[in-house]
């Protein structure tokens, strides 16, 4: 088990009705006096200290239970659909390759089981497992790989939560009630279309997964979801954001919450339509203490919707999460992202921030620009880099108005941070 550092955790269980219970906390000499509720159920906040331990727990009332090997650090929930769920046993071969190396006390996992509810619960059944080779094989790679690099930097313990399901669209992620009461989220969730693989219903998942983790002090959450909801891409920033105040509402707590925008993918016959997910997890990011990571770089096949590079992807967050939320100095990791652009006759010229340095294309010119007049008919474009903008033009359009930038479903850019963070795509006709 891991506690949240300097926080003040919650104990809690179920006995005999108004049943005594006394507990006492190897980090502290406090003894701990509470009474059960007529329902049965009792509570404890608790005050955990600066990481460390490992620890020991004592919970007495009519029998005793005692917790031990108890660490206090970093709590982090791994969420979302599929690609944040691959692990080793579904062919990567990172994490394989990783797997003899990867016995780690100082690092433990918690794997919530998937079900669903159609009110929120407040258990699972599941138990803390230090991370070793075994156990590492069925865990989340991006989670492993992102809170081993966090362990490594920081030195504190970390503790992973695995909840996540493959296939299921954010409303199920979702409280019931937020979607049922807003129109548009309503109508979207409408058109999702049932599988006996994965839950479609709003909250489902949230209800049996999530909301029975919100006793527990976390420093964040990491996500990797938004493939599910491609054709309902016009509702996903709303849906999103509320997602992620629904949670935190929950928890009472405005913790970090950083995600992954979705990979370059086919998509079937559509070719825009994953560009439109992107643009709204992108928007996403007004919300405070939020962060997201572009991979348009870390695919290798653009027609397997699982791109294998997890381990760099974890880096890229743990990167985030190290200078956000652990105020590391020195890292970049944010991706370059449109600012501004203005017309000079005929060419625009794009202004970018998160550009420490300049701007690179690797592998010649830069590519999956797209410029148009007022007609709103986009031909390719001639891109140079001057420093930290671009300017564009095309022969075919003698006054250009607008500009997109890696805005196809399919798009894998060349354009890149001279520190190596791929430019996040956008179009200007908005």
């Amino acid at each position: 088990m891991v506690l949240q550092q300097n926080a003040k955790v919650k104990l809690w269980g179920w006995s005999a009705p108004a049943e005594k219970i006394r507990i006492q906390v190897g980090w502290d000499t406090t003894t701990y006096d509470i009474t059960a509720s007529r329902g049965a159920r009792w509570v404890a906040e608790i005050k955990t200290p600066s990481a460390g331990g490992p620890y020991t727990i004592k919970i007495k009332a009519s029998n005793e239970i005692v917790l031990e090997d108890v660490l206090i650090g970093e709590v982090w929930v791994c969420g979302g659909q599929s690609n944040m769920e691959w692990s080793a046993d579904q062919g990567l071969k990172q994490s394989k390759e990783e797997s003899p190396n990867a016995t780690n006390k100082q690092i433990r996992f918690f794997y919530v089981p998937k079900s669903t509810a159609a009110t929120p619960q407040d258990d699972v059944h599941a138990k803390w497992v230090v991370c070793n080779p075994e156990d590492m094989l069925h865990f989340s790679a991006i989670g492993y790989f992102f809170g081993k690099q966090i362990n490594a930097t920081t030195g504190y313990p970390v503790g992973l939560i695995n909840s996540n399901w493959g296939g299921t669209p954010a409303e199920v992620w979702t409280p019931a009630e937020i979607v049922q009461n807003d129109h548009d989220l309503r109508k979207a969730a409408e058109k999702l279309n049932p599988s006996q693989w994965w839950p479609h219903a709003r909250g489902e998942a949230y209800n049996a997964m999530i909301h029975p983790l919100t006793n527990l002090e976390i420093a964040g959450v990491i996500w990797y979801q938004g493939e599910s909801n491609v054709g309902t891409h016009y509702a996903y920033q709303r849906l999103f954001t509320n997602m992620i105040d629904g949670w935190r509402k929950a928890w009472n707590k405005n913790f970090a919450f950083y995600f992954v925008q979705i990979a370059p993918y086919t998509y079937g016959d559509n070719h825009i339509n994953g560009a439109f997910l992107r643009e709204a997890q992108t928007k996403s990011t007004v919300l405070p203490k939020t962060g997201m990571v572009v991979v348009s770089d870390l695919v290798d096949n653009i027609k397997d919707i699982h791109p294998t590079l997890k381990k760099e992807v974890a880096a890229r967050l743990a990167n985030y999460a190290l200078a956000e939320t652990y105020q590391v100095k020195g890292l970049h990791y944010k991706s370059p992202q449109y600012s501004s652009h203005t017309v000079e006759k005929n060419k625009i010229r794009i202004q970018f921030d998160n550009v420490p340095t300049t701007l690179l294309s690797k592998g010649g010119e830069p590519t999956d620009f797209y410029v148009a007049g007022a007609d709103g008919v986009y031909v390719p474009a001639k891109a140079v880099i001057e420093g930290k903008s671009i300017v564009v033009s095309s022969r075919s359009v003698k006054e250009p108005v607008d500009v997109r930038f890696g805005f196809t479903n399919t798009a894998m850019p060349n354009l890149f941070s001279a520190e190596g963070l791929p430019v996040n795509l956008f179009r200007t006709d908005k």
